[in-house]
């Protein structure tokens, strides 16, 4: 087998049939609402590599101190000879575990980008010949089937991402996940965690507004994709923090009542001055949040990493 290659799950226009449904669905509620995946665009992908470099965002940052500081650790924990990474991108952070882990075999990349996957899957044949790389063009979010690998298998879900997801949808993916692996195989999960709000907000509106660029590159995706009027300027972008819920919300706020059109869809959407929609929520933990609902989906935490100022997390768990 060659040590790189590439599987499709998601049919090529699957991502085209979720935009029109997303978009649909959240521009006909109330209030409304936008996925965050669709921010991703190449563009948008740029936007949120800088995000990761301003002083504000610290969770890159955080979560990369602990991968240096801690990646024998995991891999002593688990030694694993498969390690499956979700929502990969570069897989440059998952670099510093391939290494520590001296007994892996195959690497999956899982992501919806297949120029991401090969980038990556390309630059980590060439820099680790042995290494088999089986990359799985897929949306984790809606099902996914890993292919055949050695055990023990470590499954990575870094960056936080998880926080992205409402309390149901994280119970559904914890559940999905428990699904996909066999009893000893390992979760390594990160998440943010609760801490000043004002560092909070401060992390998702920037003085240099290149939040507010990303936040506002969705209503670019959705004129391009699906030849809206959405005209950018007439929203603002808004950063707030939800004390009894835990979460960071991002929004965009219409400036005046505006109403766009969606000619792929027929559809008409009306703004009211000052209406909001809100394009992502970012949960924050606490240990023992997380800890219960990894229970509830059928693992069993055994270890619990932070960076030095305490802002992020790694948690290890057991698929009982």
């Amino acid at each position: 087998m060659s040590p790189f290659h590439v599987t499709r799950t998601l049919p090529e226009d699957a991502m085209a049939a979720a935009l029109r449904a997303d978009v649909r669905h959240g521009l006909t509620r109330t209030p409304k609402t936008l996925p965050p995946k669709w921010f991703y665009d190449a563009r948008g992908s740029e936007l949120f590599e800088k995000i990761t470099e301003l002083p504000e965002y610290y969770p890159t940052r955080a979560e990369r101190e602990i991968l240096l500081a801690r990646a024998d650790e995991i891999a002593a924990a688990v030694p694993a000879r498969t390690l499956i990474e979700l929502g990969s991108g570069s897989s440059e952070k998952t670099r510093h575990l391939i290494d520590a882990l001296t007994g892996l075999h195959t690497y999956v990349p899982v992501d919806v980008s297949e120029s991401a996957l090969r980038q990556a899957g390309d630059a980590l044949a060439a820099e680790r010949p042995g290494l088999q790389v089986h990359a799985l063009i897929a949306d984790f979010t809606s099902g996914l089937a890993v292919p055949g690998t050695p055990d023990p298998r470590l499954l990575a879900f870094l960056g936080g991402t998880i926080g992205n997801l409402l309390p149901a949808e994280r119970a559904r993916f914890l559940t999905g996940t428990r699904a996909l692996l066999a009893p000893g195989d390992a979760l390594l999960l990160g998440t943010d965690l609760v801490k000043d709000p004002e560092v909070l907000v401060r992390a998702y509106d920037d003085a240099a507004g290149v939040t507010a660029a990303f936040n506002k590159n969705v209503l670019a995706v959705i004129d391009r994709e699906l030849g809206a009027d959405f005209d950018p300027d007439a929203f603002d972008h808004v950063a707030l923090w939800d004390a009894e819920q835990e979460w960071i919300e991002m929004r965009l706020r219409a400036r005046t009542a505006q109403t766009v059109k969606v000619r792929a869809l027929d559809l008409a959407v009306e703004f009211a001055a000052g209406e909001e929609l809100r394009t992502e929520v970012s949960a924050k933990f606490r240990k023992e949040t997380v800890d219960a609902e990894l229970t509830a989906a059928g693992f069993e935490p055994v270890r619990w990493w932070t960076d030095s100022a305490r802002r992020f997390a790694l948690s290890l768990s057991v698929a009982r």
